[in-house]
């Protein structure tokens, strides 16, 4: 049989490779005598051979590579139409340079069909590395309708798609920022990031998707306060979202109402708070009772770790030796109460079998715990913020009130100024395991509502925008972190512990086109005259950060480009979260095989039982740990001894007290036992 031989300059015997549009479902594009094809299995996170396919090698080259260099401004009128997948056509809009990228975007057959193609949601990233958390590759990505469709090189794409020219820079999955507190109703005024604001400045910083907080007032129904918080967030929402809800109070109807946000409203992660007596705080029997339920039910608790009791103690300390500024904020709250709170919630899980997320790891003390434990196979996760990484606690002190108020959240800023190159450490290490900014804004004058006292300085940082880049310059550019931990810290570790892995937090065909061009050598000053937020401060001011965001594609369109940032109120979806990640229940599951709590088999008592009174609430049990359980001794309480100056009982009835200067004893009379027993312990006689 002959040898069928193709003729590659003609455009007949082309095949056409479109998906079904306005469907996610994969159709096989398999080109005659080459090598590429849809990744089979990539949506499940399966490792990608793409030496295998020939992808990722630069100078590899099928029949469809063209024979001109890339940096053609344009070819040959005999190739137009050749291959719509590379950016050499008749018909190619003017260039875009942004400091290395290139964005432009070619025309086809689209254009006879009067599609516009600048409103086109097919994007083609071409010439990136991509990088995830477990692997680094270069290849070539295919984006249409919101997914990735295609990995690969040399890949064959419809026209009228917007070719972004990577030029060898990283290509990241988008940023999910964990921890956010926008429009935040407090004390009747609200933060002044909005859910508009916020999520512009997170798309700014390369963050494509957000979890806010939902806080209820205590009493308040937990339903109605998630209600209100979605419809604020799909009026206002510029990127994707989801919401954690906080458990202020606690009885049946609220147990009612958390198994109902975890079965029928996609919540699958409460936080608990363990500070703010009288008003969020639980008692530890609640905090056992919440962390058994959330276990059976396949939720995540969060908590927010502080020992209230003695906060409050110090808190009404401090006001009385009249230290009323923002450092008696700090001083009242030593990281001491912080790790203690830490340890206890650790215990408690522990106890319950229960995955346990600590929100706002701040001091050194705190995150050492966190890393103990998970040493001993403790399923603990730790959030350092934003604001705990790149700077630390001095700046309450200083003279500026409203620059140290605008330091104030809680747990506190340490004030070790070695705290934050610390917590940097740990997390590159894999002791904390994922980050947040726990970004709460609010305005001077809204701050000034403790001018008088500290107390009543309302809580919150920024962070969600200098996050990404923050942690880039402290951790990746000083060695102690590779650029695949950078993503799992900032974005797969989120995913997973939401059950959002892998339509969130990896580049892959099927996932969620939300990704990040990003700049290693970008360099920029940190300064509220430029930032996004409506804060009238940035708590970072002045700092110089390494890396940034060159690019960012949300929902398949591009946001930010150019510096310029294209964000549509309104466009945020909110993202259901199932319960029973793996990412925490794979080892639970597994020690609850193994931890079976079953009885000794043994035979019925029928010896002698003593007579007892039942103890009252609060009584000293009689019985002593020493005490041998075979020879039941009565225990002396070597508190309190038999001997009086006073003589016996007997005596005092009969004579009465004695006389001021009657002799108290005879002198030579020795005391055998003195007061408090003999100096022998061992002997109880």
């Amino acid at each position: 049989m002959a040898e069928r031989k193709w003729n590659w300059d003609r455009e007949d015997d082309l095949p056409v490779y479109l998906a079904r549009p306005g469907t996610a479902d994969q159709v096989p594009r398999q080109l005659q005598g080459g090598f590429f094809c849809n990744v089979e299995g990539a949506y499940e996170s399966k490792t990608i051979d793409f030496d295998s396919l020939s992808v990722g090698q630069r100078g590899s080259r099928t029949p469809r590579t063209p024979k001109t260099p890339r940096s053609a401004p344009e070819a040959k009128p005999t190739n137009a139409g050749r291959s719509q997948s590379t950016i050499k056509t008749t018909d190619i809009e003017p260039v875009r340079k942004e400091q290395g990228v290139e964005i432009k975007t070619t025309r086809g057959k689209e254009v006879l069909q009067n599609l516009d193609s600048d409103k086109s949601d097919r994007l083609l990233i071409k010439g990136g590395r991509i990088v995830n958390d477990d692997q680094s590759f270069y290849a070539d990505i295919y984006m249409e309708d919101g997914l990735i469709k295609q990995i690969g090189d040399n890949l064959i794409v419809p026209g009228g798609v917007k070719t972004i020219e990577a030029n060898g820079k990283m290509v990241i999955p988008g940023g999910i920022d964990i921890h956010t507190h926008f429009q935040m109703p407090y004390r009747g005024t609200t933060t002044v990031d909005d859910f508009c604001q916020g999520s512009k400045a997170a798309l700014a910083g390369g963050t494509t998707m957000i979890v806010d907080h939902v806080i209820p007032e205590p009493g308040a129904s937990l339903l109605e306060a998630f209600d209100h918080w979605k419809e604020w967030a799909d009026e206002k929402a510029c990127c994707d979202y989801s919401l954690h809800v906080d458990i202020t109070h606690w009885n049946d109807s609220v147990k009612q109402e958390v198994e109902t946000l975890i079965k029928e409203k996609g919540v699958n992660s409460f936080q608990v708070y363990m500070a703010y007596k009288d008003f969020y705080q639980m008692s530890n029997s609640e905090l056992y009772e919440i962390f058994t339920f959330l276990a059976e039910m396949g939720g995540i608790v969060q908590v927010h770790a502080e020992n209230g009791e003695i906060i409050a103690e110090e808190q009404a300390r401090m006001l009385e030796m009249g230290i009323t500024g923002p450092e008696g904020h700090v001083l009242s709250r030593p990281e001491e109460l912080e790790a203690e709170a830490v340890f206890r919630a650790i215990t408690i899980a522990s106890q319950t079998n229960c995955p346990l997320y600590v929100t706002r790891v701040m001091s050194k003390s705190a995150a050492d715990i966190i890393s103990q434990a998970r040493k001993k196979g403790n399923v603990v996760f730790g959030e350092p913020i934003t604001a705990s990484l790149g700077t630390d606690g001095t700046h309450y002190w200083s003279k500026n009130w409203a620059k140290a108020a605008s330091f104030v959240t809680s747990p506190p800023l340490s004030p070790d100024p070695t705290t934050p190159d610390y917590l940097n450490t740990l997390l590159s290490s894999g002791d904390l395991n994922v980050t947040g900014s726990a970004h709460c804004t609010f305005s001077v004058a809204q701050k000034a509502i403790g001018k008088d006292d500290f107390t009543q300085i309302p809580e919150g940082v920024n962070g969600v925008e200098e996050r990404m880049s923050l942690i880039w310059d402290k951790a990746v550019v000083t060695g102690k972190m590779d650029e695949n931990m950078f993503v799992a810290v900032t974005s797969t570790n989120a995913a997973k512990i939401l059950n959002l892995y892998p339509r969130k937090g990896r580049i892959a065909v099927g996932s969620d086109s939300d990704l990040v061009i990003w700049d290693s050598d970008a360099v920029r000053t940190v300064t509220a005259k430029t930032h996004h937020s409506a804060a009238e401060y940035n708590i970072f001011e002045g700092l110089e950060l390494r890396g940034g965001p060159m690019v960012v594609i949300c929902q398949g369109k591009i946001v930010l480009e150019d510096g310029n940032l294209h964000a549509t109120s309104g466009t945020g979806r909110f993202l259901p979260c199932s319960p029973f990640p793996d990412f925490a229940y794979k080892r639970v599951k597994a020690r609850k095989q193994l931890a079976v709590i079953r009885a000794v088999p043994r035979g019925m008592y029928d010896g002698p039982v003593a007579d007892f009174s039942p103890l009252s609430r609060g009584a000293t049990p009689a019985s002593s740990a020493r005490t041998s359980p075979t020879k039941q001794t009565p225990v002396r309480n070597l508190h309190h001894s038999g001997f009086s100056l006073a003589g016996s009982p007997q005596q005092q009835q009969q004579h009465g007290p004695p006389a001021d200067d009657a002799p108290i004893r005879p002198g030579g009379r020795r005391i055998v036992v003195p007061p408090g027993g003999r100096s022998n312990i061992t002997s109880l006689s």
